[in-house]
């Protein structure tokens, strides 16, 4: 069950504040190999955590992808090339939207270790087991 995992330095902006950092742990289980895991970080307190579709995120370093919750989408900055993930908290009585950024090459280096481990198009998902595990209850 290889993993691969990477911490990463972003920012959201807030109004009043500019940018703000904190840190985002990105994890890859080759068990789910279908999914990205990010769990952000501010001084050691996790704040949140999200499951992205891999491919999603993968397109969001090229061009804009997703709807509903999850949106990825690149940007050009002065600082250089980031991508951004628009998150939406439907759940949230005033609808939230944070929009997180970070450096392309950062997820893009992280990616690259994920299809590494598991290359695009040969993701398998083992149902058979978990099934029968639950049937076996």
């Amino acid at each position: 069950m290889p993993t691969h995992s990477a911490l990463a330095d972003v920012h959201m902006a807030v109004a009043g504040a500019g940018r703000v950092p904190f840190l985002a742990h990105l994890y890859y289980d080759s068990t789910d190999p279908y999914t990205v895991q990010v769990q952000f970080f501010d001084r050691g307190t996790a704040l949140a955590r999200w499951h992205f579709d891999r491919q999603m995120l993968a397109e969001g370093l090229h061009r804009r992808v997703g709807e509903g919750d999850v949106v990825f989408r690149p940007q050009r900055t002065a600082g250089g090339d980031e991508v951004l993930m628009e998150l939406r908290d439907h759940t949230a009585p005033d609808r939230r939207t944070a929009v997180v950024g970070t450096d392309t090459a950062t997820v893009a280096e992280f990616l690259e270790q994920t299809y590494a481990l598991v290359p695009a198009g040969t993701e398998t998902l083992d149902l058979d087991g978990p099934l029968q595990d639950l049937l076996a209850r």
